[in-house]
C-alpha cells in the first residue's frame, strides 16, 4: 500500500491548504535514507527543478529509491530539452475552436494551466488530460500558439509560488481528486499489501468483460488482500496512486489503454496489457509477419497496399475464392469483409481505405466454430469454443440496424482440448510475451491455424470462467502479486 508524500522548498509554502502530515522539504527528503524502505508515491512541487537543482535530484533519488515520482526524471528532462506532446487531429480542432472563442485575435499565445490532468476550461479538459497523459506533473502551464495546427508552443512546469488564490483553490482540488489519500483519514484495519487499478469503459458495447467479472475481479482481490478499483477515463489522472494496472477496456494504438500502458510502464508499474503487447497485438499486419517468420501454422494471407493495389483475380489464384478483407487493428469482427467477384472486392477496398493504406487479404476458411485458448505467462488457462452467429460466417454479426448478434459458446476443459491447438496457442503467444493472451484458431482436418493473438482478451461471467469458476480470477491477480512481490524484493 503506497503512502504519499509532498516535496517543497519550504514548509511555508503550503500555509494555505489543510495541515497534513504527507508533506516534507526537499532537504529533508533528499538526506533521510529511512525513506527509501518505504512504499511511496512523490508529489515534487519544488520551484526549481532543472538540472542540477535541489528539486530535480529529489526526482533523481526517488527514482533511484523505487518510489514513484511525479514529475520523474524522464519527464523533466524532456521539458527541459523542449521535447512537447504533439496533439492528435481531433484535439488540434477541440484547441483551436476554444482559442477562437476567446475573441482576442491580437493575442499571439494563450496559455493553459493543467493540475494534475485537469483545468479549469471544460471543454478543453481532453486535452489538459492529455497533456498529463504525455508529461505527468503536478502544474504545468501549456501556452498555444493562435493557429488551426500544431498549437502548443511551450510547456513547463509551475511551482505553487506561481499561484493565484482561485488557482490554490483549483490545485488543491485537483490534487485531492488525483490523490485521495492525502485526506484520506487512516483505517481501523489492516491496509491491503497492494492497489490494483481495473481500466474499463461502462459505455463498451462489446467489452472485454462484462459487470459479472468485473465484480469477481473485485470481490476476489479483498480475499487476496489486494485493493482493487474499477476506474474509468475519468479516474485515469489517478494512475500513478495504484500499484498496478490491469486493462479491461478494449485495447488499441493512438488510444486512451496504449498511452495508459505506456505511462504505468513508465512509473515502474506491473500492468497488463503492456505496451508492446498492444502494439504487437492490434495490428494484424505485424502478427501476420511476425507468425510466418516463426513458422506458427496460419491461413494463407496477402497484403494489399493502397497505393499499389493488388488485381482481384490474382487475389484468387493465390488465396481461393471467397477471400476475407481485414482491416489491420479490426477486433470483434469489425473491419472485415467476404469478398467473392471484382465487384465485391472494390466496394470493401473503397470501404477499408477510410481506415488504412494497408490491408490484410486470407484464404476463406470456414468452420462452425473458432477455438480461443486464454494463456497467461505462457501457460492455458482456459477454452472456449466461440460458434459463428446463425446465418453468418463470423462469431459477430454487426447488423445495419445497429445490433449485434453473436454465435453460442462451449467452455472446454484444457485437457480436453486437442493437443495441436494448444501447442500452437501456446508458440503464437511465446512471440507476443508473457502477458494475459487470447490465440483464437480455427480446426481443420485434424490440424489447427493460428487466425490472430488478442492482448485483451474476453472474460466474462458465465463463459471463460464456466470451468475453472472463481480460480480464473485468482490466478489472474495473483500473477499480479507475484509479480509485485517480486519487485518488492
Amino acid at each position: 500500500m503506497q503512502s504519499t508524500l509532498i516535496l517543497l522548498d519550504s514548509v511555508m509554502q503550503w500555509k494555505p491548504y489543510y495541515e497534513t502530515e504527507t508533506i516534507t522539504t526537499a532537504a529533508d527528503y533528499l538526506q533521510n535514507e529511512h525513506l527509501s524502505k518505504k512504499n511511496l508515491l512523490v508529489i515534487n512541487l519544488c520551484e526549481k527543478l532543472q538540472y542540477h537543482s535541489e528539486g530535480y535530484y529529489c526526482s533523481l533519488l526517488a527514482q533511484a529509491r523505487g518510489h514513484k515520482v511525479l514529475p520523474d526524471v524522464d519527464v523533466l528532462n524532456r521539458m527541459e530539452s523542449g521535447a512537447i506532446a504533439r496533439l492528435d487531429d481531433n484535439l488540434q480542432k477541440m484547441t483551436y475552436r476554444w482559442i477562437q472563442s476567446l475573441n482576442q485575435p491580437e493575442q499571439e499565445l494563450v496559455a493553459l494551466d493543467i493540475y494534475f490532468g485537469t483545468c479549469n476550461v471544460p471543454e478543453m479538459n481532453k486535452v489538459a488530460h492529455f497533456v498529463f497523459e504525455q508529461l505527468p506533473s503536478p502544474i504545468l502551464r501549456v501556452c498555444f500558439v493562435n493557429r488551426a495546427k500544431n498549437q502548443i508552443d511551450s510547456i513547463r512546469p509551475l511551482s505553487l509560488n506561481e499561484l493565484s488564490d482561485e488557482q490554490q483553490d483549483l490545485f488543491a482540488q485537483a490534487l485531492d481528486r488525483f490523490n485521495k489519500k492525502v485526506w484520506r483519514q487512516p483505517r481501523s484495519h489492516k491496509s491491503s499489501r497492494f492497489d490494483l487499478a481495473i481500466l474499463h469503459d461502462p459505455e463498451e458495447q462489446l467489452p472485454p468483460s462484462n459487470k459479472g467479472a468485473l465484480n469477481k475481479f473485485l470481490s476476489q482481490a479483498r480475499k487476496m488482500n489486494i485493493n482493487a478499483e474499477l476506474i474509468t477515463e475519468e479516474d485515469t489522472i489517478r494512475l500513478l496512486e495504484f500499484d498496478a494496472l490491469f486493462i479491461r477496456q478494449t485495447t488499441a494504438l493512438n488510444h486512451l489503454t496504449y498511452r495508459l500502458a505506456q505511462q504505468a510502464r513508465q512509473a515502474d508499474m506491473v500492468v497488463i496489457d503492456d505496451p508492446l503487447s498492444i502494439i504487437r497485438c492490434t495490428n494484424k499486419v505485424y502478427l501476420k509477419e511476425l507468425l510466418e517468420r516463426e513458422g506458427v501454422p496460419t491461413p494463407k494471407s496477402k497484403l494489399i497496399f493502397k497505393n499499389n493495389l493488388i488485381a482481384f483475380d490474382e487475389l484468387e489464384t493465390a488465396l481461393g475464392n471467397p477471400i476475407v478483407l481485414k482491416v489491420p487493428d479490426g477486433s470483434f469482427s469489425v473491419g472485415m469483409h467476404k469478398v467473392s467477384n471484382e465487384e465485391e472486392y472494390g466496394k470493401a477496398l473503397e470501404l477499408l481505405s477510410e481506415k488504412s493504406s494497408v490491408f490484410l487479404a486470407q484464404e476463406f476458411m470456414p468452420t462452425r466454430f473458432d477455438w480461443r485458448i486464454g494463456l497467461l505467462n505462457g501457460e492455458a488457462l482456459y477454452a472456449c469454443k466461440y460458434f459463428m452467429a446463425r446465418g453468418h460466417w463470423q462469431i459477430y454479426n454487426h447488423q445495419d440496424n445497429g445490433k449485434t448478434r453473436s454465435g453460442a459458446f462451449e467452455s472446454v476443459p484444457i485437457g480436453k482440448v486437442p493437443k495441436h491447438v494448444v501447442r500452437n496457442a501456446v508458440k503464437a503467444a511465446s512471440l507476443i510475451g508473457k502477458g494475459l493472451y487470447g490465440v483464437d484458431l480455427k480446426e481443420i482436418d485434424g490440424r489447427s491455424v493460428v487466425i490472430e493473438v488478442n492482448d485483451n482478451p474476453s472474460i466474462d461471467q458465465g463463459v471463460e470462467d464456466a470451468i475453472l469458476g472463481d480460480e480464473l480470477y485468482r490466478l489472474i491477480l495473483r500473477e499480479f502479486l507475484d509479480r509485485l512481490e517480486q519487485k518488492r524484493r
